[in-house]
C-alpha cells in the first residue's frame, strides 16, 4: 500500500474515533429529545435532562461523552483500486494509538488473561476490524463500552421457536436492569450462525435510528413495558430504539443476538481520498 494511503487511513481512523466519542449522531439526540417530550416521570425527566446537558457540554468542549471510551470497532468498505493487504489493518492501529494520545482516550485494551494494559488501545485481535467492499474508501468507527457490552447475549433457538425472539430481547434487557446505561438502543442480530449472528447484531447499531419497520417497533415496546427507564429509575423509555439485522440460515438452527448499546449509541464515518 502507497504509505500516503496509509497516512491518509490513520488520519481518518483517528479523526472518526475522536468524533465518536464526543459527538452523538443527530438521530440518537433526536431520539433522546422525543423520549424526554414523552416522559412524565420527574426522576426520569431529570435523567434525560442530564444526559442531553453532557451531549452538549461533550460537543462543547470537544470532550469524551463518557469516560468510558470504549474499545474500537471499525468497519472500512474497500474499493477495487485499494489492495486489502496488512498495512491496512496497521495503519488503522496507528489512528487508534493517535487518537488515544490527542483526544484523550482511556485505555482499556488489555489481554484476556494476564490483564496486562497495552496502553495505547491497541493489542492482539484490537481494533477488531470487520472489511467489506464498496465504492469508496471509508472507515466507521464504533467505541463499544464494557457497560453495555457485558449485559449483550446470544441463543440458539429451535427454529420452531420464531415467535421467541421477542421475549430473547426482553429478557436480555430485563436481567440487565440498569447496569447498561438505559435508554437503550438495541441491535439485534437474526439468523447466519452463531458468530454472524452476534456480528449482524453489532452492525445494526450503526443503522439509523430514527426509523423502525413494525417488527422492530413491536420489541421496543415490549423492551419499554418493562418500566426500568432512564439509569434503571423508572420511566417510559427504556430502549429508544430496536434495530434487527438477519441472515439466511440452516433450516434446523435459529441464532439470535442482542447487542446491547447504552443510549451514547456513538459511531462516525471518515471518507478517504485514494488518489493523489
Amino acid at each position: 500500500m502507497d504509505p500516503r494511503l496509509s497516512s491518509r487511513i490513520a488520519d481518518a481512523t483517528s479523526r472518526a474515533y475522536a468524533r465518536a466519542v464526543t459527538t452523538l449522531p443527530p438521530d440518537v439526540e433526536a431520539a433522546l429529545n422525543r423520549a424526554l417530550a414523552e416522559e412524565t416521570d420527574p426522576v426520569a425527566r431529570g435523567e434525560l435532562e442530564n444526559i442531553l446537558e453532557n451531549i452538549s457540554l461533550a460537543r462543547k468542549g470537544h470532550i469524551p461523552l463518557c469516560q468510558d471510551t470504549g474499545v474500537p470497532v471499525v468497519y472500512v468498505t474497500l474499493p477495487p483500486t485499494v489492495p486489502f493487504e496488512d498495512e491496512l489493518f496497521d495503519a488503522i492501529a496507528a489512528g487508534v494509538r493517535r487518537a488515544t494520545i490527542e483526544v484523550p482516550l482511556r485505555p482499556n485494551v488489555v489481554d484476556p488473561v494476564t490483564r496486562h494494559n497495552t496502553g495505547d488501545n491497541v493489542g492482539v485481535g484490537m481494533p477488531a476490524v470487520h472489511v467489506r467492499p464498496g465504492a469508496r474508501l471509508s472507515v466507521t468507527v464504533l467505541p463499544k463500552g464494557a457497560g453495555a457490552e457485558n449485559m449483550s447475549r446470544i441463543e440458539m433457538l429451535l427454529p420452531s421457536e420464531v415467535e421467541k425472539i421477542p421475549d430473547v430481547v426482553v429478557r436480555c434487557v430485563l436481567e440487565a436492569g440498569a447496569r447498561p446505561c438505559p435508554p437503550l438502543v438495541l441491535g439485534v442480530g437474526i439468523g447466519g450462525t452463531f458468530d454472524l449472528a452476534a456480528a449482524l447484531a453489532k452492525e445494526a447499531l450503526l443503522e439509523p435510528i430514527d426509523t423502525m419497520d413494525s417488527y422492530e417497533n413491536a420489541i421496543r415496546d415490549a423492551v419499554n413495558r418493562l418500566g426500568i427507564g432512564p439509569m434503571g429509575l423508572g420511566g417510559v423509555t427504556t430502549a429508544l430504539a430496536v434495530k434487527v439485522r438477519r441472515a439466511a440460515c440452516h433450516t434446523a438452527s435459529l441464532p439470535v443476538a442482542v447487542n446491547v448499546q447504552c443510549w451514547a449509541n456513538r459511531h462516525a464515518t471518515e471518507f478517504v481520498e485514494v488518489d493523489g
